[in-house]
């Protein structure tokens, strides 16, 4: 299920320090092991871990492999996670499908 994958990649502090690092500009795979003190398989695995989740993608460009946030799918992988663990957010979401179904159907 792609939400253990999620929370399965929250829950390592370096990871959650990659993603800060990402937050505002890509970065390749030496920068951001420039900033932790791990070995480079170990880096790798976190950043596969992350990229398995959704949470980060990568870009080859020339000998370089550039990550970066997957903005695109980010904000709406968390609010899902989010909806699904919160007591209240599974009505609601249910409520907002009801309501975009109609929508579309006025029109």
């Amino acid at each position: 299920m792609k939400i253990d994958k999620i929370f399965d990649a929250l829950a390592s502090t370096p990871r959650r320090k990659i993603l800060a690092y990402l937050s505002e500009s890509s970065m390749t795979a030496g920068e951001i092991a420039e900033r932790f003190e791990m070995s480079k398989p170990s880096l790798s695995k976190h950043l596969k871990i992350l990229e398995n989740a959704d949470l980060i993608k990568s870009e080859k460009k020339g000998q370089f492999v550039h990550y970066s946030l997957a903005d695109d799918n980010l904000i709406g992988t968390l609010h899902t996670c989010l909806a699904t663990i919160c007591p209240v957010g599974g009505p609601l979401v249910k409520e907002s499908a009801a309501k975009a179904k109609k929508n579309a159907a006025k029109t």
